[in-house]
């Protein structure tokens, strides 16, 4: 009994000093974590106390915040999909293959972290309108992409893309390819060998990827606003109707969306996060 006793207090006694200063490091990470996030999203849904449930629901109900709230969640997500997929096509032909100009095509993927995102709702309003470049041929094929939800869409999956492919780039860097050899050596088709081999290391940093382009393209404001059109009940993003009743002095209103936007966001990115870990966990046990 003295001995395990004995053993237990050396083990606690070794993590204490593999962890120096963990008690600090612990509180000064509370306090930043709260005055940065805890109390302001406090502060959100303090102030929407102010209104009663009638009112509260009334304001989440009308038609032109679910209008708006439907047009954010469900282009964002699309945008996510479509992130990707073309993600993991861009993500394995910049690791896998080797042609020229390799390297400046893997800096353009960074452009949209960079670029102001008014400069790109910009450039891509210019792009895609009437007159531009690719919206006058596809306005000839009666395709309108500026002033429109489709226009929204395609300024999400600029904005979100980069968060794909720079979160599956390192581990798909880190997949050794003689483990698709070997798998292809033991008679494994080329489809077996990337839905048994290389999806389930890849599945975690997808999932993340995932999450971080919809959390991009939902609270996008600056590139979507240009390209938009902004019509109520039309091509009006969530984000955009907080900062009208904001400028309408109606905060409460403002407010109770964003604190919508807020709860189905969590709710969306911890199911994600769920999944994550339930593919982490899955690929240890395998």
């Amino acid at each position: 009994m003295f001995l395990v006793t004995r053993g237990a207090e050396v083990s606690a006694a070794a993590q204490r000093r593999t962890l120096p200063g963990f008690g600090l490091t612990m509180g000064v990470t509370l306090t930043l974590l709260s005055i940065i996030v805890i109390i302001p999203l406090a502060g959100l849904f303090i102030k929407t106390l102010e209104l009663s449930p009638n009112q509260f629901w009334s304001i989440i109900s009308s038609t032109r915040t679910l209008n708006a709230l439907k047009l954010s969640f469900g282009l964002a997500l699309a945008a996510a999909v479509v992130n990707l997929f073309m993600g993991m096509v861009i993500v394995w032909a910049l690791v896998r293959y080797r042609f020229p100009g390799r390297r400046i095509f893997d800096a353009i993927v960074d452009i949209p972290f960079a670029l102001p995102t008014a400069v790109a709702g910009v450039a891509l309003t210019a792009l895609f309108a009437q007159n531009g470049w690719l919206g006058a041929p596809l306005a000839g094929a009666g395709i309108k992409v500026a002033f429109t939800p489709l226009g929204i869409f395609v300024a999400m999956v600029f904005i979100g893309i980069p968060f794909v492919i720079r979160t599956v780039q390192p581990v798909l860097i880190d997949l050794d390819p003689e483990i698709e050899e070997a798998a292809a050596s033991l008679g494994a088709s080329r489809w077996h060998t990337v839905s048994k081999v290389i999806l389930p290391g890849l599945l975690p940093a997808m999932l993340t990827g995932f999450a971080l382009a919809f959390a991009r393209a939902v609270g996008e404001f600056g590139s979507v606003i240009f390209i938009a059109g902004n019509l109520p009940n039309v091509s009006e993003i969530a984000p955009l109707l907080i900062v009208i009743r904001l400028s309408e002095f109606r905060y409460a209103d403002a407010t109770a969306i964003a604190v919508v936007m807020l709860l189905v966001s969590f709710a969306i990115i911890f199911l994600i996060n769920r999944l994550q870990r339930w593919s982490q966990t899955r690929g240890i046990a395998h």
